[in-house]
C-alpha cells in the first residue's frame, strides 16, 4: 500500500556522549510549503546546514520545528594528569635547586597548570557525531508518526470519496427520470399558455430547455475526477496539492450541478455533494 504522509506529527529522542546528555524533538504542523526552525545551544550553532539538509531529504511539506537541548552531566568530575602533575612538580624541584631562595610550589598553583586537570568531555566531532545521529533518529521516529496519521486521514478520505461516489451513481440513474418529468410539465405548461406554437417549434424550445437542464456532462466529469482522485492516492506520496486541486474541480462541477437543479432530489444532491468536498478539503488540508 502506498503511503502518504500527514504534516502534523511530534518525535523526542535522548542520548548521551561522555559527560553530556543532549534531546532532540521534531514537530510539525500544516503550512503550505517546507518551513524549517531550528532552535539549537550556541555550542551546536555550526550544525544548522547540516541539520536543514537532513529534514529537507525526508520532508516535503509543513512547518516544521527542530528543537535540540545540551546538558552536562552534574556528575562530571575533575580528572588528575598525575604524569603532568609530576613533572611539574620535579621541574619545580630543580628550579629550586638553581635559585635557593624561590618560595616553594604550592599543590593549588600545580592544579592551575593547563592540563593538570582534565574534564572526560566528548570532542567536538565527536559531539557533532553524536547530535546528527541522534537527529537522524527522531526523524524517523518522525516521520512514522507523520504515516500513522496519514494513514488514518486516508481512511477517512476514501470513506467521504465512496459517499460521493454513491450520491453520483444515484443522480446518474435518476436523470433520465427526472428528464422525463421536466419534458411532461414544459409540455404542459406550454399547452396551457397557449401560445399557439406548431408542434415542431414546440419540440425545438423543450428540446433547448431539455439541453440546458441536462448534467449528463458534469456528472461524467465528476466520475472521472473521482477516479483521478482515487489513483492520485493510490499513488502515495506527497499528494496534498494535487488532491487540493481536484477537488476545486469538484465544487465547480458541484455548484454547475447545483444551478440546474430542477428537482427536489437533485437540489439535496447537490447539498450533499457539497458537503462531503468541504469535509474531505478539510482532511486533504492536514496532508503533506
Amino acid at each position: 500500500m502506498s503511503i502518504i504522509r500527514s504534516m502534523t506529527a511530534f518525535a523526542h529522542a535522548a542520548g548521551h556522549a561522555e559527560s553530556f546528555h543532549f534531546q532532540c524533538e521534531l514537530r510539525s504542523v500544516n503550512h503550505r510549503y517546507l518551513e524549517i526552525t531550528l532552535r539549537l545551544p550556541d555550542s551546536l550553532h555550526h550544525l544548522e546546514p547540516a541539520l536543514r539538509e537532513l529534514i529537507r531529504n525526508y520532508v516535503a511539506r509543513g512547518k516544521v520545528e527542530l528543537f535540540v537541548r545540551l546538558d552536562q552531566a552534574a556528575s562530571d568530575h575533575p580528572l588528575l594528569n598525575k604524569a603532568l602533575a609530576e613533572k611539574i612538580l620535579h621541574l619545580a624541584a630543580e628550579i629550586d635547586a638553581l635559585a635557593r631562595h624561590s618560595a616553594p610550589v604550592s599543590a593549588l598553583e600545580v592544579l592551575r597548570m593547563p592540563g593538570v586537570l582534565t574534564h572526560n568531555h566528548a570532542t567536538p566531532a565527536q559531539l557533532d557525531e553524536h547530535v546528527l545521529q541522534l537527529a537522524s533518529a527522531v526523524i524517523i521516529d518522525f516521520l512514522h508518526a507523520r504515516e500513522r496519521e496519514g494513514l488514518a486521514l486516508k481512511y477517512v478520505i476514501l470513506e467521504k470519496l465512496d459517499q460521493l461516489d454513491r450520491v453520483l451513481m444515484t443522480l446518474v440513474k435518476s436523470i433520465p427520470r427526472i428528464l422525463e418529468e421536466q419534458q411532461s410539465r414544459l409540455t404542459a405548461r406550454l399547452n396551457e399558455l397557449s401560445l399557439n406554437l406548431d408542434s415542431e417549434r414546440m419540440e425545438q424550445e423543450i428540446v433547448l430547455l431539455m439541453h440546458r437542464m441536462d448534467v449528463s456532462e458534469e456528472l461524467d466529469r465528476l466520475r472521472t475526477h473521482v477516479d483521478e482522485f482515487k489513483r492520485v492516492i493510490d499513488q502515495g506520496g506527497p499528494v496534498g496539492r494535487r488532491l487540493d486541486f481536484l477537488l476545486q474541480e469538484f465544487n465547480r462541477e458541484a455548484n454547475t450541478l447545483a444551478s440546474k437543479a430542477v428537482s427536489s432530489d437533485s437540489t439535496l444532491s447537490s447539498v450533499e455533494l457539497k458537503v462531503l468536498i468541504e469535509q474531505m478539503r478539510e482532511q486533504i488540508q492536514n496532508l503533506e
